[in-house]
Protein backbone atom coordinates (compact mmCIF):
# COMPACT_ATOMS: atom_id res chain seq x y z
CA UNK A 1 0.00 0.00 0.00
CA UNK A 2 1.46 3.40 -0.92
CA UNK A 3 2.42 5.72 1.91
CA UNK A 4 -0.24 8.36 1.22
CA UNK A 5 -3.04 5.80 1.27
CA UNK A 6 -1.67 4.25 4.46
CA UNK A 7 -1.57 7.66 6.15
CA UNK A 8 -5.13 8.40 5.04
CA UNK A 9 -6.24 5.05 6.48
CA UNK A 10 -4.44 5.79 9.76
CA UNK A 11 -6.07 9.24 9.96
CA UNK A 12 -9.50 7.69 9.38
CA UNK A 13 -8.84 5.11 12.14
CA UNK A 14 -7.68 7.85 14.53
CA UNK A 15 -10.81 9.93 13.78
CA UNK A 16 -12.97 6.93 14.60
CA UNK A 17 -11.07 6.37 17.86
CA UNK A 18 -11.39 10.00 18.93
CA UNK A 19 -15.10 10.08 18.01
CA UNK A 20 -15.76 7.23 20.46
CA UNK A 21 -13.25 8.16 23.19
CA UNK A 22 -13.97 9.80 26.54
CA UNK A 23 -10.38 10.19 27.65
CA UNK A 24 -6.98 10.09 25.97
CA UNK A 25 -3.81 9.70 28.02
CA UNK A 26 -0.60 10.60 26.21
CA UNK A 27 2.38 8.46 27.19
CA UNK A 28 5.96 7.98 26.11
CA UNK A 29 6.58 4.32 25.39
CA UNK A 30 10.38 4.44 25.01
CA UNK A 31 12.05 1.55 26.77
CA UNK A 32 9.02 -0.74 26.70
CA UNK A 33 9.38 -4.13 25.06
CA UNK A 34 6.78 -5.52 22.68
CA UNK A 35 5.67 -7.89 25.43
CA UNK A 36 5.12 -4.99 27.86
CA UNK A 37 3.20 -2.96 25.27
CA UNK A 38 1.03 -6.01 24.59
CA UNK A 39 0.42 -6.36 28.33
CA UNK A 40 -0.68 -2.72 28.57
CA UNK A 41 -2.92 -3.17 25.53
CA UNK A 42 -4.63 -6.16 27.14
CA UNK A 43 -5.15 -4.30 30.40
CA UNK A 44 -6.78 -1.42 28.56
CA UNK A 45 -8.95 -3.76 26.50
CA UNK A 46 -10.25 -5.37 29.71
CA UNK A 47 -11.57 -1.99 30.88
CA UNK A 48 -13.00 -0.90 27.54
CA UNK A 49 -9.97 0.95 26.27
CA UNK A 50 -7.28 0.78 23.65
CA UNK A 51 -3.61 1.58 23.23
CA UNK A 52 -2.62 3.08 19.92
CA UNK A 53 0.79 4.14 18.70
CA UNK A 54 0.88 6.69 15.92
CA UNK A 55 2.93 9.54 14.54
CA UNK A 56 2.44 12.84 16.31
CA UNK A 57 1.79 14.64 13.03
CA UNK A 58 -1.12 12.34 12.25
CA UNK A 59 -2.56 12.67 15.77
CA UNK A 60 -2.22 16.44 15.52
CA UNK A 61 -3.90 16.42 12.10
CA UNK A 62 -6.92 14.64 13.58
CA UNK A 63 -7.13 16.66 16.82
CA UNK A 64 -6.23 20.12 15.52
CA UNK A 65 -9.75 21.12 14.42
CA UNK A 66 -11.61 19.14 17.07
CA UNK A 67 -12.52 21.31 20.08
CA UNK A 68 -12.66 18.33 22.38
CA UNK A 69 -9.16 17.06 21.56
CA UNK A 70 -7.10 20.07 20.46
CA UNK A 71 -5.85 20.50 24.05
CA UNK A 72 -3.65 17.45 23.38
CA UNK A 73 -1.20 19.36 21.15
CA UNK A 74 1.31 20.33 23.90
CA UNK A 75 1.78 16.68 24.88
CA UNK A 76 2.71 15.47 21.38
CA UNK A 77 6.51 15.32 21.39
CA UNK A 78 8.64 12.24 20.90
CA UNK A 79 7.36 8.68 20.61
CA UNK A 80 3.71 8.73 21.58
CA UNK A 81 1.33 6.02 22.66
CA UNK A 82 -2.26 6.98 23.39
CA UNK A 83 -4.17 5.15 26.09
CA UNK A 84 -7.78 5.68 25.10
CA UNK A 85 -10.75 5.11 27.41
CA UNK A 86 -14.09 4.53 25.71
CA UNK A 87 -16.35 3.53 28.60
CA UNK A 88 -14.85 4.70 31.87
CA UNK A 89 -12.12 7.38 31.97
CA UNK A 90 -11.08 6.36 35.48
CA UNK A 91 -10.60 2.71 34.51
CA UNK A 92 -8.29 3.64 31.61
CA UNK A 93 -6.21 5.91 33.85
CA UNK A 94 -6.03 3.16 36.50
CA UNK A 95 -4.87 0.61 33.94
CA UNK A 96 -1.98 2.88 32.91
CA UNK A 97 -1.12 3.79 36.52
CA UNK A 98 -1.19 0.16 37.67
CA UNK A 99 1.00 -0.86 34.74
CA UNK A 100 3.48 1.91 35.61
CA UNK A 101 3.59 0.78 39.27
CA UNK A 102 4.19 -2.85 38.39
CA UNK A 103 6.84 -2.15 35.75
CA UNK A 104 9.08 0.09 37.82
CA UNK A 105 12.23 -1.03 35.99
CA UNK A 106 10.79 0.57 32.85
CA UNK A 107 9.26 3.97 33.13
CA UNK A 108 6.18 4.64 31.11
CA UNK A 109 6.00 8.39 31.25
CA UNK A 110 2.58 9.94 31.28
CA UNK A 111 2.86 13.34 29.62
CA UNK A 112 -0.74 14.33 30.19
CA UNK A 113 -4.16 13.72 28.80
CA UNK A 114 -7.46 15.15 27.70
CA UNK A 115 -10.81 14.58 29.37
CA UNK A 116 -13.97 16.29 28.11
CA UNK A 117 -11.96 18.87 26.19
CA UNK A 118 -9.81 19.81 29.17
CA UNK A 119 -6.07 19.21 29.26
CA UNK A 120 -4.86 17.11 32.18
CA UNK A 121 -1.33 17.34 33.53
CA UNK A 122 0.53 14.14 34.41
CA UNK A 123 -0.39 14.71 38.07
CA UNK A 124 -4.05 15.20 37.15
CA UNK A 125 -3.98 11.86 35.31
CA UNK A 126 -2.58 10.24 38.48
CA UNK A 127 -5.38 11.86 40.49
CA UNK A 128 -7.91 10.55 37.98
CA UNK A 129 -6.45 7.06 38.39
CA UNK A 130 -6.87 7.28 42.17
CA UNK A 131 -10.60 7.99 41.93
CA UNK A 132 -13.07 5.20 42.60
CA UNK A 133 -14.44 3.46 39.53
CA UNK A 134 -17.77 4.33 37.95
CA UNK A 135 -19.44 1.28 39.51
CA UNK A 136 -18.24 2.19 43.01
CA UNK A 137 -19.43 5.79 42.62
CA UNK A 138 -22.83 4.62 41.37
CA UNK A 139 -23.07 2.21 44.30
CA UNK A 140 -22.26 4.97 46.76
CA UNK A 141 -24.82 7.27 45.17
CA UNK A 142 -27.48 4.56 45.28
CA UNK A 143 -26.66 3.93 48.93
CA UNK A 144 -27.02 7.66 49.64
CA UNK A 145 -30.38 7.73 47.91
CA UNK A 146 -31.61 4.65 49.77
CA UNK A 147 -30.42 5.86 53.17
CA UNK A 148 -33.25 8.39 53.81
CA UNK A 149 -35.88 5.85 52.81
CA UNK A 150 -34.34 3.23 55.11
CA UNK A 151 -34.18 5.72 57.97
CA UNK A 152 -37.82 6.68 57.42
CA UNK A 153 -38.85 3.01 57.41
CA UNK A 154 -36.88 2.47 60.63
CA UNK A 155 -38.62 5.40 62.31
CA UNK A 156 -42.06 4.12 61.24
CA UNK A 157 -41.30 0.61 62.45
CA UNK A 158 -39.94 2.00 65.73
CA UNK A 159 -43.22 3.82 66.38
CA UNK A 160 -45.28 0.67 65.86
CA UNK A 161 -42.76 -1.42 67.83
CA UNK A 162 -42.91 1.02 70.76
CA UNK A 163 -46.72 0.93 70.63
CA UNK A 164 -46.63 -2.89 70.84
CA UNK A 165 -44.23 -2.69 73.82
CA UNK A 166 -46.51 -0.18 75.57
CA UNK A 167 -49.63 -2.32 74.99
CA UNK A 168 -47.74 -5.40 76.22
CA UNK A 169 -46.62 -3.51 79.36
CA UNK A 170 -50.21 -2.45 80.06
CA UNK A 171 -51.38 -6.08 79.57
CA UNK A 172 -48.75 -7.37 82.04
CA UNK A 173 -49.68 -4.70 84.55
CA UNK A 174 -53.38 -5.63 84.37
CA UNK A 175 -52.59 -9.36 84.65
CA UNK A 176 -50.50 -8.68 87.74
CA UNK A 177 -53.26 -6.64 89.42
Amino acid sequence: MPTKEKKQQTVAELRDIFDRAQVAIVTDYRGLTVKEITDLRRRLQKVGGELTVSKNTLIELVTRDNDQWKAMAPFLAGPTALAIGFDDPVAAAKAVADFAKEKRKVEIKVRGGVLEGKALSADAVKDLASMPSKEVLLGRMLGSLQSPAQNFASVLSAVSRNLVYAVDAVRRQKEGA
